[in-house]
């Protein structure tokens, strides 16, 4: 911290120049934790500094992401939690370019709020880094804006960047795809990211009660099972791709099933969903329940339950399941593949 650097003026016009010294300091501890080979910076440069590895890659090829935890936050607010969405910022990005098949080397964040409150933000960087261990992913470099005015005092805006890696002969792309093929689910932790602009509304959660504990949630309350972090597949999808040929993933975002799954197949083929087969979380019938909302437009909207779909050739589907499992995923099949041109139907 520098000592000497304070300005009056900035402090009276809402910046505290200090309190960002401060909140560096305190998420230092949690940056060291997200270290790779591959760093070559301190906290506090003007550039994070990241040397590739490329043994064992012919052709590399850099795959980047960015993103942001959205409407989400009102509920870590509401909550007074902030430890867990910056687990939510990284996995938006890690779980898109794992669908390439690419490995997360690096993050940084960015962090505007309308006051700096060093705890409070070292909590965020903390959810960020937490979020970079379960990815393999440093944190090499970050921002925090003060913008007093611009932001309420007790607000803030979090989003994120990834760059990874994957030798080009080894994209996953969908040319080998075909009718017959299996669709295997990974599943979500609950609503993960996406759809909350929904989700306040259907609850009312700046009016509601949403901290006592209900029994159709098991124990947790409503703000509780809204900010469940969004799950992380990078280590269990890296594991996949060494052990099957992996022909498509989709990462179940915004748009939910009839968006994200046909972002993976190729024109004249299609993916059969099973409902009955869906593993919904008890969040979702809540959701669904409260709101009146259709089942298309649960499916349209939200995760239900996965978290991201794997299609692998039906003879792989075993070894692909047992993979999985072996890295502490719980999948199950959900559908197959077939020759329509439909991109999705759910039946």
């Amino acid at each position: 911290m520098n000592a000497n650097s304070r300005s009056e003026a900035y402090a009276a016009a809402g910046v505290d120049i200090t309190a960002g010294y401060k909140a560096v300091e305190l998420m230092k501890q949690h940056i060291a934790k997200t270290m790779t080979s591959g760093v070559c910076s301190d906290v506090g440069g003007f550039g994070g500094l990241f040397e590739l590895d490329l043994e064992g890659i012919t052709r590399p090829v850099l795959v980047s992401g960015t993103d942001g935890v959205g409407t989400k936050l009102k509920l870590a607010f509401l909550m007074d939690k902030h430890d867990t969405v910056g687990i939510d910022c990284v996995a938006m990005c890690v779980n898109d370019i794992i669908c390439c098949g690419a490995k997360p080397l690096f993050f940084l964040d960015y962090i505007a709020c309308g006051k700096n409150v060093p705890e409070r933000i070292a909590d965020i960087v903390k959810g960020v880094c937490d979020g970079c261990v379960q990815s393999g992913a440093a944190l090499i470099g970050g921002e925090t804006a003060e913008m007093p005015g611009f932001y309420p005092e007790d607000e803030y805006d979090l989003a994120g960047y990834c760059t990874g890696v994957v030798d080009k002969a080894k994209i996953i792309q969908n040319k080998t795809m075909q009718a017959g093929d299996v669709v295997i689910a990974l599943p979500s932790s609950g609503v993960h990211s996406n759809g909350f602009s929904l989700v306040r509304k259907v609850f009312d959660v700046e009016n509601a009660d949403i901290k006592t504990p209900l029994a159709e949630l098991g124990g947790k309350s409503v703000g509780e099972a809204l900010l469940a972090p969004t799950r992380i597949y990078v280590k269990p999808v890296l594991a996949l791709l060494e052990a099957v040929t992996v022909k498509g993933i989709s990462h179940i975002t915004g748009g939910g099933f009839y968006e994200n799954i046909p972002r993976s197949i190729p024109d004249g083929l299609g993916a059969k969903i099973q409902k009955s087969a869906v593993k919904i979380l008890p969040i979702f019938d809540l959701i669904q329940k409260q709101g009146g909302i259709s089942e298309r437009d649960m499916f349209n909207t939200f995760n239900m339950g996965v978290g991201m779909s794997i299609v692998v050739a039906k003879e792989e589907a075993d070894k692909a399941l047992a993979v999985l499992k072996e890295a502490g995923e719980d999948a199950y099949v959900i559908g197959e593949i077939v020759a329509s041109d439909e991109k999705i139907i759910i039946e």
